[in-house]
């Protein structure tokens, strides 16, 4: 279903619509935003300097260190009476950016939204359980009022409590699911454990996942698990919240809303701009946001751009799914090692389970990547020389795609942590202990 007219409009006249937002959002954030006037003026730049956009790269970057600087409201464009809602990230890195909304800007939102349930498949004959965090994480309520939007009945249990989820999709009838890719595992997991199988006796029929990096093995683990479609999508507090691009039935690619997000993709180390199809750091643009225009966030997230039409009919830029974070590289023993890596390499060994967890930890003044990993049970109850067999496979495997070994540690199931938020796969241990 397409939900906007601007999904199929032509690349020329999404270049024109995009041009004329830019222009008037540049305009408003070097006339009410101190931080981007200071940025403007050192680098003699005024707003009528952008005439087209091939001039995008002459505005300076924005990223969350700008927005934490200047913390809380310094970013917004306009005074707080025009505020009707405030988000934030969680802050367990330092301090939180601060995201604002005016009234236009939540109708802006739920209308990004809808577009993103629309491309999953989603009607307003679903039921949607949105297994999401409220409160301050964009997440939960982004979601829940873009269902709304779209005439879905939305069931708002929020993250945890496990087999509560389980029940009420049972006993609600819940025919689509919206959470973490990993949470989703693990629900199926406690299902599976209390006499409830996801396929026979649930109605879950699509699934909207973000929150958190995925991949084609999560997704096929999940659709296994479930008997439901898997669809990814992709949101960013800083530029909007969830609603920045989503998958849709055709599956080749997340579709970016072009009329509201300019896309872009960059060299992470020089920061120059790459042509569509080659791998770089994401740059977004918001051009039609009233309390906090962005320009050129780094998200710190790889990935591609390409400008073909999609067979869905959608004519706007497809985003892939993220391939990792800048900020993820861990460098080992002079080596570049990204998670996404070895997600790929475990990827390729079927006895291994969706579960693992990465530990980073200094010996003998050498780096150690020891990769902790689930497998069956039964390897545990059968001859020691078949896990052996299996531990010096999976070694083996990673040291062919890293270029570097590893200390495999392989676990029974349910050993690793589950989490109804965010997974976290790396423990970087390196700087314990020190002053």
């Amino acid at each position: 279903m397409i939900w906007d007219k601007h999904e199929v409009w032509s690349r020329e006249e999404l270049g024109k619509l995009q041009l004329a937002r830019l222009q008037e959002t540049v305009a408003r954030a070097y006339g009410k935003v101190p931080f981007y006037k200071e940025a403007f003026d050192e680098r003699g730049l005024v707003p009528e300097d952008i005439k087209s956009l091939a001039d995008l790269s002459k505005l300076p970057f924005t990223t969350k260190d700008d927005l934490r600087r200047y913390y809380p409201y310094g970013m917004f464009a306009v005074p707080m009476r025009e505020i009707v809602r405030v988000h934030s990230s969680s802050g367990t890195t330092g301090i939180p950016t601060v995201v604002g909304y005016t009234r236009r800007d939540l109708e802006t939102w739920n209308d990004l939204v809808a577009r993103i349930i629309s491309q999953a498949g989603v009607t307003a004959d679903d039921i949607v359980q949105i297994s999401f965090g409220y409160g301050m994480f964009t997440g939960g309520f982004g979601l829940h009022y873009g269902m709304e939007r779209v005439g879905a009945t939305v069931i708002p249990i929020s993250a945890g409590n496990t087999l509560r989820q389980i029940r009420t999709m049972r006993d609600f009838g819940t025919t689509a699911l919206v959470s973490t890719p990993s949470y989703a595992l693990h629900m199926a997991e406690v299902a599976l454990e209390n006499g409830i199988d996801p396929k026979r006796d649930l109605n879950v029929r699509v699934g909207l996942f973000g929150g958190e990096g995925s991949s084609d093995w999560l997704r096929e683990e999940i659709e296994e698990r479930w008997g439901m479609r898997a669809t990814d999508n992709y949101g960013l507090s800083e530029v909007m919240g969830p609603g920045i691009a989503g998958e849709c039935e055709a599956a080749a690619g997340m579709h970016i809303s072009e009329d509201h997000i300019i896309a872009e993709v960059i060299d992470p180390k020089t920061g120059e701009q790459l042509p569509y199809g080659q791998e770089g750091e994401l740059v977004l643009t918001a051009i039609n946001k009233e309390a906090l225009p962005v320009l050129r966030f780094r998200t710190k997230d790889l990935t591609t751009l390409s400008p073909e039409p999609c067979a869905c009919g959608r004519t706007t830029v497809r985003m892939a799914r993220v391939l990792g974070r800048t900020d993820d590289m861990m460098v080992i023993r002079g080596v570049n090692v990204f998670p996404s890596q070895i997600e790929a390499a475990l990827a390729e060994i079927p006895e291994v389970a969706p579960f693992y967890q990465l530990i980073v930890e200094t010996k003998n003044y050498l780096d150690q990547l020891t990769v902790e990993v689930e497998v069956p049970q039964h390897y545990f109850t059968g001859s020691f020389g078949e896990l052996e067999a299996l531990q010096q496979k999976i070694g083996g495997k990673l040291q062919t795609i890293l270029g570097l070994s590893a200390k495999v540690l392989l676990v029974e199931p349910k050993t690793l942590p589950r989490t109804a938020g965010k997974a976290k796969r790396v423990v970087d241990n390196r700087n314990a202990g020190r002053v």
